[in-house]
């Protein structure tokens, strides 16, 4: 009797193993199935310059689908089918609307509908310069509370190596869902470049790292749907520790133009010069150039979060705290050299006109974020001096210093022959520097936008 019992108890913990597995793979070639009928409903949290042209991306690539926004604002335009960033064009939208393939909601309940979740919210630094992960934190607790088997979930929010792994799955964990057997957790770095005409979501390749090797699998599948190249890698950590590669190659790598840019103009040579000449070199130098500072969401934030976890394990990265040393002294250089120019025509800052040209991170685009454009006009104001700017995708300015809002001018003749100097800031595609050049009294460069204006040389201060 003993013995039928035992047989009895082995036999149905074979068929309940037996129907786990069966229940485990169901769970992955369904979601697989679906991603290549183009069946799979996908969600993005999130729908700034990284998340709305992804879904606009998966909705052009057949898929149903939705963003999803805590501004009830981006959402109601989305819905109306109208774009509110550049590189996505509204036609595009507007298309995608009206063949119900995308809309946007704020409605996190309708979470538990998506097949795919990917999240693109923001990863801000807290005052301390130490990574704050509440946006990712927020978007997780979202979706745990709909969160059900059969789901992929995607982070594409660039955080410190480790987030996917020790924050986000702990959090699905809790539901008792289980990882690769319920749901599939991956990270994929965005890779926007706004306002780049080149590359975008399509064209650029998506790395791709899970937490499993099956995450990676399901989540490698979702975006060769929509993007030409997928690059998968062996984990999510490395995926994370790529995106922070990347951008502090790039932040180093400015540093140390900074830094030339500093140097040259205390030897009296141009820096402009001496980068276009190495640039010749066909092998061992790819030219960076000098600016005002480094703006954006990514370059001035993203090597915090890897020196940040550098921190936590005893390790100084000291390349990354020197970059962020000499890129943070751009706009103070600038603010002397329009000093030093205002000098040269016998006028303090004190009570002068400046005109600053463009205000935006980088050219042809309106994002604010990080602008050293901001720093420069305080630190001019703070010194005395009547501060205007012109920016052609840029109507209004905070400046969070002194808590003072700014409206931007209409650039004409007057505005610029008024000024006694013109601060080359943003190098907008639209505005024409020769004409510029030619009716202000002195110009500081620093995107070396007048190169070639020999016959105004005497009025020119590049950086």
């Amino acid at each position: 009797m003993r013995e039928r019992l035992l047989l009895s108890v082995f036999c149905f913990h074979w068929v309940l193993n037996r129907k786990g597995k069966i229940s485990v793979a169901n769970n992955k070639h369904q979601l697989l199935e679906k991603i290549t009928a183009r069946t799979a409903r996908v969600g993005v949290i999130g729908l700034g310059y990284v998340g709305l042209p992804l879904v606009v991306e998966f909705a052009q690539g057949g898929f149903d689908s939705t963003g999803f926004e805590v501004d009830a604002r981006k959402a109601d335009t989305i819905n109306r089918g109208e774009s509110y960033i550049p590189d996505v064009p509204t036609a595009h939208v507007a298309e995608l609307v009206a063949a119900k393939r995308l809309s946007a909601t704020t409605d996190f309940a309708k979470l538990k509908d998506q097949d795919i979740i990917i999240i693109c919210v923001p990863t801000p630094l807290r005052k301390t310069k130490d990574p704050d992960v509440s946006y990712i934190l927020a978007a997780s607790e979202k979706i745990q509370a709909t969160l059900r088997p059969g789901q992929l979930i995607i982070l594409e929010s660039t955080t410190y190596p480790g987030t996917t792994d020790e924050v986000l799955k702990p959090i699905f964990d809790a539901t008792g869902l289980k990882l690769d057997e319920d749901y599939f957790l991956a990270f994929s770095p965005e890779r926007v470049d706004p306002g780049n005409e080149k590359f975008n979501t399509k064209n650029i390749t998506k790395v791709v790292g899970g937490v499993t090797e099956t995450s990676a699998e399901v989540a490698a599948a979702t975006y060769r749907v929509i993007v030409d190249h997928v690059h998968p890698v062996s984990s999510a950590r490395v995926a994370e520790a790529c995106k922070l590669l990347e951008n502090t190659f790039r932040a180093v790598n400015i540093g140390l133009v900074n830094e030339l840019a500093l140097l040259c103009h205390t030897l009296g040579i141009d820096t402009w010069e001496v980068i276009a000449a190495a640039a010749t070199k066909p092998f061992g130098f790819m030219p960076f150039y000098p600016g005002p500072g480094i703006g954006g969401h990514c370059i001035p934030l993203d090597p915090h979060y890897l020196s940040w976890k550098a921190r936590m394990h005893g390790f100084e990265a000291r390349f990354i705290s020197l970059a962020e040393e000499v890129n943070s002294r751009m706009p103070d250089h600038v603010v002397d050299l329009v000093t030093r120019g205002l000098n040269q025509h016998r006028k303090p800052v004190n009570g002068s006109q400046v005109l600053i040209m463009g205000v935006a991170y980088k050219r042809d685009i309106d994002d604010m974020r990080e602008s050293p454009a901001l720093g420069i006009i305080e630190k001019l104001q703070a010194l005395g001096a009547d501060v205007q700017f012109h920016d052609p995708y840029v109507e209004e300015i905070h400046l969070e210093g002194n808590g003072h809002r700014m409206r931007g001018i209409e650039l004409s003749g007057e505005v610029v022959s008024d000024a006694d100097c013109v601060v080359i800031v943003t190098d907008h595609r639209t505005i024409d520097y020769a004409w510029l050049t030619e009716r202000a009294k002195l110009v500081v460069d620093t995107r070396n936008t007048t190169r070639g204006l020999k016959d105004f040389e005497s009025k020119i201060i590049r950086l």
